[in-house]
């Protein structure tokens, strides 16, 4: 099975190569970091201490790891932590917000000869993965060159479900890899038993993504903030965050309208991939909208749209917002996460397609902290503000429901010793 499956991967490889090469380093001008992933530069693995390889996908999984790598070491400051990271975006943030980590790199492509020369460089303790990054060698040769292989913050989406499902056999084998699986609900508890994993195997533990760190925000770091976006305080406004590809202009129509109806509204408007950005300035355009760009920004003096073309800096950003929408639910994508403008006790709305973070939405609506858009009207009566004590009184249960959330950390933590040699 695994040789069926590394001759399809190189097969996808061959295909899929060239379009990334157009797409990314072309189009983007972003390294494929080919050269990493083909084992080029390993990190060496130090002598002194026990050590850890995390693994997280991109900038989500990497953000909801920070206080685990934070207490790890402060509770362990001898341990050495190796970080992995599959994307650019992930990677530059984990530069950035990981300070903690002994060594950043890019995952290896998952073919064996590779995968194990990872392994036999660095001589991890524990191999930990976030979420559901279920690569079959590298799983494989965890187990063979670690004392314990760990699933945390452990996910299992409805569509990576039906795969696992599909392609139960092979899936199974995968899993009897892996010693623990952290999950975040019972349902992705239910998942991964159906998936072939043992039951004996698997522990609901909450989700990491609700334990985020934060700056606190001061009415003086506040005041400063708006004076540098030049957002006076007499606007009301709304920050869309991660926003996907086919809701920009809904979600510009939406404020152009409510436009016409209240002056004294601002839209932030953050899009999940830059390369949209221009695609949402000609949207603007065409809406007659004056906008303008975040880096750009100096050169402006006034604006009714305000692009965020930035990474890492929306979870700051909602701190301004007087409600906050949620990207990647007015289409079928999945969602993304809202406990940021939970932090900052903002009002949260989201449109009915939230199957990525289907817990929380589902938690925050029942505590009255969220609330899913269902129409062009209600959309349009979000940047109107009419109720605003009613606003003022979901963030603040937004922010109540956050907290209710906390301890998965803990409950990590606790795992990792345990299954440390």
């Amino acid at each position: 099975m695994y040789l069926i499956y590394s001759f399809f991967l190189l097969i996808a490889l061959c295909i899929y190569f060239p379009l990334y090469l157009v797409r990314l380093r072309i189009s983007k001008n972003e390294s494929l970091h080919i050269s990493e992933r083909l084992g080029a530069r390993i990190p060496l693995g130090k002598k002194d201490g026990k050590s850890l390889w995390i693994h997280a996908v991109s900038v989500g999984e990497v953000m909801s790891l920070q206080n685990l790598i934070k207490e790890i070491k402060q509770n362990h400051p001898d341990w050495n932590v190796y970080f992995s990271t599959l994307t650019n975006s992930g990677f530059e943030v984990a530069k950035k917000k990981l300070k903690n980590i002994d060594e950043l790199f890019y995952l290896p492509f998952d073919f064996k000869f590779i995968v194990r020369r990872f392994f036999k460089n660095i001589r991890p303790s524990l191999f930990i993965l976030n979420e559901s990054e279920f690569w079959p060698h590298l799983i494989r040769e965890a187990r063979r060159f670690t004392d314990g292989v760990i699933l945390v913050n452990g996910r299992i989406s409805s569509s990576s479900y039906k795969r696992y499902r599909f392609l139960r056999v092979f899936t199974k084998r995968i899993l009897d890899n892996i010693d623990l699986f952290l999950v975040q609900t019972e349902q992705d508890q239910k998942r991964l038993e159906k998936m072939g994993a043992s039951p004996a195997r698997i522990k609901v533990a909450g989700n990491l993504k609700a334990e985020i760190n934060l700056k606190e925000i001061s009415e003086k770091d506040l005041s400063n903030m708006k004076k540098e976006l030049n957002l006076s305080d007499r606007y009301k406004t709304v920050v869309a965050g991660s926003t996907r590809k086919g809701e920009d202009k809904i979600l510009l129509k939406a404020f152009s309208k409510a436009l016409s109806e209240r002056k004294d509204i601002r839209f932030i408007i953050a899009p999940r991939h830059m390369n949209r950005v221009s695609e949402i300035m000609n949207c603007c355009e065409t809406l007659r909208l004056k906008a303008v760009k975040k880096t750009s920004l100096y050169k402006e003096k006034e604006w009714e749209v305000l692009i965020l073309d930035t990474i890492g800096e929306l979870a700051r950003i909602y701190a301004v917002a007087d409600c906050a929408f949620i990207g990647g639910s007015l289409i079928p994508w999945g969602g993304q996460n809202l406990l940021e403008p939970a932090f900052y006790q903002k009002p949260i709305f989201f449109g009915p397609h939230m199957d990525n973070f289907a817990y929380f939405a589902h938690v925050f609506v029942e505590s009255g902290g969220a609330k899913t858009v269902k129409s062009e009207k209600e959309l349009i009566n979000i940047f109107i503000f009419k109720d605003e004590n009613r606003l003022y009184d979901m963030g603040k249960k937004a922010k109540q429901t956050l907290n209710s959330l906390q301890g998965a950390t803990r409950e990590t933590l606790q795992a990792v010793e345990s299954r440390m040699p």
